[in-house]
């Protein structure tokens, strides 16, 4: 059988390439970003606190369902719990600005999201895995705390630059999203060229149904909750993207915290097969709203148009 431990002399590649892209990616959204937004949004905190029951209620309680209705045992079942139990992370923060979603609510999702984990996930992991020797101190704190301020130190130089330098925001965002694609491919590249012999042994039909069903469900009844309680369509777009994204890097830590890696064997890669899912479906709902927006939108509008100009006519008349 294939060693798991192949990863490690990519570890610190990696890294740097994972820490580069959080930078780049942070710094470009800021620039998104507008201060008065931003506190709107923790004076009237509707959208966060919608979006936090979202993020530690909908996702815990989806993996702890999906663990039993699949009958996994306990070693898959703890690392789905660990998976649901990560909340956030960059990547919703780029799918949220992909699929026209509030920015500003994004961010500021991401920053409280963090600080909640650091209490709500050891609470999460003792109510869910109960039983299961080995978590009790498998909260990697020091790891949440280096991405919150990897978060809010790059997020606040570009809300900076975007508000005393406008014209300045524009380009770095331009740039930074081209940067960002470039290592993105690397990161992959080096990732396929280090799992390539052990991410199959992961690859069983639980495992891909879970990963499949997981975000969709978190994508899904975000938006319905978001809904329910009457948010507008932005809202709802980024409430549905920050609930169906885990932080697969947290999740990647705990379950290195927690577990040797011959007690996980090929459910360490499990977080990966999630993170392929998660892509793929955010990509098809982006697809769907870019699709609808180019192309029924304008019908809608040319439609209204068509009733104004009549209604007008007739007024005239």
């Amino acid at each position: 059988m294939p060693s798991l431990d192949l990863l490690s002399p990519h570890d610190t590649i990696i890294n740097i390439f994972t820490i580069l892209i959080l930078l780049i990616t942070m710094i470009s959204l800021g620039c998104t970003m507008e201060i008065s937004k931003i506190k709107g949004h923790f004076i009237k905190p509707k959208g966060v606190g919608i979006a936090l029951v979202s993020q530690f209620g909908i996702m815990p309680l989806t993996a702890f369902c999906l663990a039993k209705i699949f009958q996994m045992d306990n070693m898959k079942a703890v690392t789905l719990l660990i998976c649901g139990s990560c909340p956030g992370g960059s990547l919703s923060n780029i799918f949220s600005l992909a699929f026209k979603g509030d920015m500003n609510l994004s961010i500021v999702l991401t920053t409280c999201s963090t600080f909640a984990a650091l209490g709500m996930m050891p609470l999460l992991l003792f109510i869910f895995c109960r039983g299961f020797p080995g978590l009790e101190n498998a909260i990697p704190y020091t790891g949440i705390i280096s991405t919150l301020v990897l978060t809010l130190v790059p997020c606040t130089i570009g809300i900076a630059i975007n508000h005393y330098k406008p014209k300045l925001a524009v380009m770095v965002k331009k740039v930074g999203l081209s940067i960002l694609f470039i290592c993105t491919i690397l990161i992959i590249i080096l990732s396929g060229t280090a799992i390539k012999d052990v991410l199959w042994l992961s690859l069983t039909a639980d495992n891909v149904m879970v990963a499949a069903l997981m975000p969709l469900i978190g994508y899904v009844l975000g938006y319905v909750l978001s809904l329910i309680f009457g948010l507008d369509a932005q809202c709802r777009r980024t409430i549905s993207m920050e609930t169906g994204c885990q932080n697969i890097q947290l999740c990647f830590a705990i379950l290195k915290v927690a577990f040797p890696l011959e007690v996980l064997g090929p459910m360490f890669f499990f977080p990966l097969i999630y993170m392929v899912f998660q892509c793929i479906e955010a990509f098809l709902l982006i697809l769907c709203l870019r699709c609808y927006q180019t192309f029924a939108a304008p019908a809608e509008d040319t439609r209204y148009s068509s009733v104004v100009i009549k209604h007008e006519a007739v007024n005239t008349a």
